[in-house]
């Protein structure tokens, strides 16, 4: 794969990444297309990839008592799903995600990313900066959970995810904000 496809994706968390390690880092990358409503991963299945979403839009959920989808969160153009590390036990996975809309993605060998990790300072750094940046966002949006009121939710992620209230099904945007659909089209209606 080349390197400059991942360009845009590896700026967002490393800007400085040399081309050497940009170059060892698409070597053991595959671009991957799925289309809209595939399941990249599911809870129980065995999993052993890193994934980054270089176009389209996709969520991570899981499904409550009833079998209704939470979403734990969305995941736009250029950005890195939840480390390997993170959404795995024993080599399967913990979640669920999606391709909402058709996408394509780099698929990484987990173990051969980490070898890349071990050997390569820089990528290390890419790697830990992608793992702090998705502990930051749990714990945000936890205290966002617990704390704010189901308008600030709204508010908020409006400015996480600008345009995406427009593209995707409002289910899914109610259960991120942890409130109702009806809740959520009085929201709207109201801001």
């Amino acid at each position: 794969m080349k390197a400059s496809i991942l360009h845009r994706a590896i700026d967002i968390y490393t800007p400085h990444l040399s081309l050497k390690s940009r170059k060892e880092l698409a070597s053991i990358c595959e671009e991957q297309n799925f289309k809209s409503g595939t399941l990249l991963f599911k809870p129980n299945q065995p999993e052993q990839s890193e994934y980054i979403l270089l176009q389209g839009i996709a969520h991570t959920f899981l499904l409550n008592f009833e079998g209704e989808e939470i979403t734990l969160s969305f995941f736009e153009d250029n950005t890195v799903l939840p480390p390997f590390v993170t959404r795995t036990q024993k080599g399967k996975s913990i979640l669920h995600c999606k391709a909402i809309t058709d996408c394509t993605f780099v698929q990484i060998d987990a173990k051969a990313f980490e070898s890349l990790m071990i050997d390569n300072l820089e990528i290390r750094e890419f790697g830990n900066t992608v793992l702090r940046q998705e502990l930051l966002n749990k714990v945000n949006k936890e205290i966002r959970m617990a704390s704010w009121s189901a308008k600030e939710r709204l508010e908020q992620f409006r400015r996480d995810f600008s345009m995406l209230e427009n593209k995707i099904p409002h289910p899914m945007i109610a259960s991120y904000l942890g409130i109702t659909n009806v809740s959520l089209s009085r929201l709207r209606k109201q801001t």
